[in-house]
């Protein structure tokens, strides 16, 4: 086990560090391999600042 620094990583050990590529790889291959259209970046933003001006608003 070697342990890592907050410099050179976010992860304390580079096994965390192994493990973190491992499961973010899969990550992308699932979504990759998706058969779903995609979401156009357009659409999510707007849907996202409705999000955010909704709990804007409650605040207020």
């Amino acid at each position: 086990m070697t342990k890592l620094t907050p410099i050179e990583s976010e992860f304390a050990t580079t096994e965390e560090a192994a493990a973190y590529d491992a499961w973010f790889k899969a990550e992308v291959e699932a979504s990759m391999a998706d058969p779903r259209p995609g979401v156009p970046h357009d659409q999510v933003m707007a849907e996202l600042r409705a999000i955010i001006d909704a709990k804007k608003a409650r605040r207020d």
